[in-house]
């Protein structure tokens, strides 16, 4: 199969304290979320100014993505299209199909497998396609890529670096937690034929991450950035209430590496380096974030090699053992069932 572009998949942010009620209007459409609920999230936005910095770290990729494809000579152009704000994927092809585009390959920001993570873009694609017409371009979207050295390796320096910062006489009392976004409980056992592909996957990177960077120090996954009605289970423990328990047990420091994201966008800023942050304070921890991938080069060449992949049948760089493919199963990761305001 010849490919002629390479688009950008995403989930978008507003730019301006104008864009905040707009864009999370988008992002729960058809989910019964009251306006109260959007009021209290935006105040998120609104503490950094009502812009979020997921369109700059995408811009920022996608310039770092097109000069290692012009250094290596790989010609695709470069496009990026949204799920949720401007530039919105329908957009996107829009371009993409008056520039003479055909086929192109499609890169989500999100490494693991899941419904909103992943077949939620092959959806954004078809839509996208459906509103453009019979004239719009095809998009084959990359694979997952959770155990990709590119995405383990720069998680794993970026856990060094933070425990670096904390006092090394602790080290004994000092906890590495891993954080992911959590999704309802129902959701997580349906993700894929076989049930529990995204927390099977998280497990398997924070494996690798914690291999890779310090292997001494006890770890666990934990969640962030829970949403929905409280009836609702949803994977847990939270973030804050594991740290209480931590607290509780004689820990005296957290790295918190957020091995769900890749990179530092609105959640990672609020849940972690406010509300987390808060939360160890309040309890007298000592605390490091992590960072997350954005633009090492690690990470773009990761990028280049799944399109090598792809495109030169070039061999798969994996570190672990679980199941991967291109084109999920048509029952894989069904939607959630709505069941009610957030």
């Amino acid at each position: 199969m010849a490919y002629d572009a390479f688009v950008l998949l995403s989930f978008g942010g507003p730019e301006h304290p104008d864009d905040v009620m707009p864009f999370l209007r988008n992002v729960t459409r058809g989910r019964g979320v009251p306006e109260e609920r959007l009021l209290e999230v935006a105040e998120h936005y609104y503490h950094f100014g009502g812009v979020s910095p997921i369109n700059q770290q995408c811009r920022d990729l996608l310039a770092a993505v097109e000069a290692d494809f012009a250094e290596q000579g790989i010609g695709l152009p470069g496009y990026w299209g949204n799920r949720n704000w401007q530039p919105m994927l329908a957009d996107t092809v829009a371009r993409m199909r008056d520039d003479g585009v055909e086929h192109a390959l499609g890169f989500a920001t999100s490494a693991y497998g899941g419904y909103s993570s992943c077949k939620q873009y092959w959806e954004d694609i078809a839509a996208a396609r459906a509103h453009v017409g019979p004239r719009a371009p095809r998009i084959a979207k990359l694979r997952q890529f959770w155990d990709h050295p590119g995405f383990v390796e720069p998680h794993a320096s970026a856990v060094r670096a933070a425990l670096a910062t904390l006092d090394p006489a602790r080290r004994a009392t000092t906890r590495l937690v891993f954080t992911a976004h959590s999704i309802p409980v129902t959701m997580a056992e349906t993700a894929g034929p076989d049930g529990g592909r995204y927390t099977a996957q998280l497990t398997e990177t924070a494996r690798l991450v914690h291999t890779a960077a310090t292997p001494d120090l006890p770890w666990d996954l934990v969640w962030q950035s829970r949403s929905g009605p409280p009836q609702v289970p949803w994977l847990d423990p939270d973030i804050n209430d594991h740290l209480r328990v931590l607290a509780d047990k004689g820990v005296t420091d957290v790295v918190v590496s957020p091995i769900g994201f890749v990179s530092d966008h609105l959640e990672v800023l609020w849940d972690l380096d406010n509300e987390a942050l808060e939360t160890a304070q309040e309890l007298g921890l000592g605390y490091a974030r992590a960072g997350t991938p954005g633009t090492d080069a690690r990470f773009v060449a990761m990028i280049r090699e799944l399109v090598l992949e792809r495109t030169a049948m070039s061999p798969q760089q994996r570190l672990g053992t679980l199941p991967v493919w291109d084109v999920c199963p048509e029952n894989c990761c069904p939607a959630p069932q709505r069941r009610g305001p957030a």
